[in-house]
């Protein structure tokens, strides 16, 4: 028995001597991979602060953070679209911070602070909209696809492909820019339509583009600054804003509620918000408009000033009731209908 409870001990040494030591703060991440490793790499190296990252998309690390509720995992979520922050923010489920760069933000990342009673905070700012791969469409002859009118035509049947908006907030984004654009039954009757021309709902907001830069897929739903992500690796994707007007997502970050690491996790939080952490953005292929006014926008990034986006209401369209009504009709009326 003792020597057994010797080998169980010097067993227990090894095993923790194995381990990893543990992070002084947990990121979870809502951008592309490359994005959450470069930022949280960076933010180790200049602080000495060790940080522990998980990537998921919006949706997923919104249900992740409701199911830690009690016993919370994660310390900050960055990134990924508004409207899920706002969600969590609404139920309790982050904390309230005033950051003391909130001074040095532009005009839309504040007032993102303030819908959420300065639960979340924005950290940059992309349009919807939606990338095809232009040697596919030769190819067939085909015209170019401009407007979100041209989605639903025939000669793209199978050849669309977007995200499933209860995991994805770029695809959430897109069904309340529908909403927003043309009233709700208006919107549903259309994403019926497009639904027949779907070949997948992908579970990432991002992975459809990548799909049509490999041409798996001849057009993918995205945000413009992930069309020329992929297409600045060489693939023959073109960017499109579509002729009826667009939305557009608010990434976020918000701190999580009884998070174990509060005080690494403002100076996440904080580092983040400056100068140094949005200027390398685009090293790791981010080409968003930075919420700090003093770093300036890529010049990969699409200009916002050419493109026709609508007054999106955040407010609305961010509030767990209204998402929740949103996603249960797309889920029943959409995805589960007869292609």
């Amino acid at each position: 028995m003792r020597h057994a409870a010797t080998l169980l001990a010097a067993a227990v040494l090894l095993t923790a001597a194995a381990l990893p030591a543990r992070a002084d703060v947990v990121v979870y991440c809502s951008a592309d991979e490359k994005i959450c490793r470069g930022l949280v790499t960076l933010f180790t190296k200049e602080t000495g602060i060790k940080a522990e990252m998980t990537r998921q998309s919006s949706g997923e690390t919104y249900a992740r953070v409701r199911a830690e509720k009690e016993n919370p995992r994660g310390d900050v979520w960055w990134a990924g679209t508004g409207d899920p922050h706002l969600q969590a923010a609404e139920e309790g489920l982050t904390e309230e911070y005033h950051s003391p760069l909130l001074p040095k933000l532009r005009d839309w990342a504040v007032k993102q602070a303030e819908r959420a009673k300065f639960r979340t905070v924005g950290v940059y700012m992309g349009a919807l909209g939606f990338g095809y791969n232009r040697e596919e469409l030769a190819r067939r002859k085909l015209a170019a696809p401009k407007c979100w009118a041209d989605l639903i035509k025939p000669e793209f049947k199978g050849e669309v492909q977007m995200a499933d908006p209860n995991s994805s907030g770029t695809a959430y984004t897109m069904l309340a820019t529908l909403v927003q654009l043309w009233g709700e039954e208006k919107a549903f009757d259309y994403l019926k339509k497009l639904n027949v021309n779907i070949n997948e709902y992908t579970k990432s907001g991002s992975a459809p583009v990548m799909a049509a830069g490999q041409g798996e897929t001849m057009i993918g739903v995205a945000f413009q600054h992930d069309v020329v992500m992929v297409a600045l690796t060489g693939k023959p994707l073109v960017t499109v804003s579509p002729c009826e007007g667009t939305g557009y997502e608010v990434g976020s970050m918000s701190l999580i509620k009884g998070g174990r690491n509060p005080v690494d996790a403002r100076k996440f939080y904080d580092w983040a918000l400056g100068v140094s952490a949005q200027s390398i953005m685009p090293k790791f292929a981010s080409y968003q408009v930075p919420s700090n006014a003093a770093v300036p926008v890529p010049k990969e990034a699409p200009d916002l000033s050419t493109i026709k986006l609508i007054d999106y209401d955040f407010a609305k369209y961010g509030s767990a009731a209204e998402r929740r009504r949103l996603l249960a009709r797309w889920t029943t009326e959409v995805k589960g209908a007869p292609r």
